[in-house]
């Protein structure tokens, strides 16, 4: 009788903790009964029904329109503040800087969203800008948000680097700005990747946050669900999340597999010039031990 470890039990068990609610939304989102603790038969009702809920879908729309721009700002200024705390190693106020960026991961949700409200409504009060809060305080705060995770994500990776492959790029007469695009990005690819993606599900999935710097007619996905869960769950919320679900699925197979296949091309790339490396030193070889006057007559 085959016997299980504790730490193979309790894996199993944290999976099914995880992924066994997500599995029942799933399975409810197909209920035609419209009490979701009754379970009235299959059907796909809610789903088609979804297409005639404006406000539901003017939601989804505008979070993943605010999820987008975040995740490209995110990303760009997460990288630069990456760059500098990792290449820049001697400046003066540096811990100051590296304490700003990474003082979101730790500051409470409820602070960041209190501080930027009375942030933009002393700027409309001052400039007249922002003159409503709407998509753009959203993007804003949640960009704030996001960054301090890519670049935490991205400045390990640049730690990681050989240094010796940009310092021969400049060598050969590469300047930094080319460099930088050329070859640091490239091989820091895979963490810019996993930054985005990051600071995309972080921005779809925030409440507290919009709920601060939101206005009339900017209500988020995590705000209308969470309006809509108060007065009880509807059937509705279940098929919108179950979309979710197979979206993010779908969005992280792809980019899983298209990673790996970038991955074994690069190893064969690789594999390639080793062996043609080899081919060359091993047919230069011998030419290289015989006497001058024997290549001579031989050419």
């Amino acid at each position: 009788m085959k016997r299980y470890s504790f730490s193979s039990v309790m894996l199993w068990v944290g999976l099914l903790f995880i992924y066994l609610p997500m599995l029942i939304l799933v399975i409810y989102s197909f209920n035609a009964s419209r009490l979701v603790t009754v379970w009235g038969g299959w059907s796909v009702k809610w789903y088609v029904g979804l297409l005639d809920n404006t406000q539901l879908m003017n939601s989804v729309m505008r979070s993943l329109e605010i999820a987008c721009y975040t995740a490209i700002a995110a990303v760009a200024l997460g990288t630069l503040a990456a760059f500098v705390l990792t290449r820049v190693t001697r400046f003066k106020g540096r811990t100051l800087f590296g304490g700003l960026v990474t003082a979101p991961l730790v500051m409470p949700e409820v602070i960041t969203g209190l501080s930027l409200l009375l942030l933009f409504v002393a700027m409309a009060q001052l400039i007249g800008w922002p003159a409503e809060r709407g998509i753009l305080t959203i993007w804003i705060a949640h960009t704030t948000f996001c960054t301090a995770y890519v670049s935490v994500v991205v400045s390990s990776r640049l730690r990681e680097l050989d240094l010796s492959i940009e310092e021969a790029a400049m060598d050969l007469g590469a300047k930094p700005f080319k460099v930088f695009f050329l070859i640091t990005i490239p091989m820091i690819a895979p963490s810019l990747a996993a930054g985005g993606m990051m600071s995309f599900a972080l921005s779809l999935d925030d409440l507290v946050l919009a709920s601060f710097v939101s206005g009339p007619g900017s209500t988020t996905l995590p705000m209308e669900v969470f309006s809509a869960v108060r007065l009880g769950v509807k059937p509705e919320i279940n098929a919108i999340a179950s979309l979710i679900l197979l979206s993010v699925s779908l969005m992280t197979f792809l980019i899983w597999f298209f990673a790996r296949r970038a991955e074994e091309k690069r190893k064969k790339a690789v594999q390639q010039a080793m062996d043609e490396t080899t081919g060359a030193a091993l047919l230069a070889g011998p030419d290289s031990r015989r006497d001058p006057s024997q290549l001579h007559a031989a050419a």
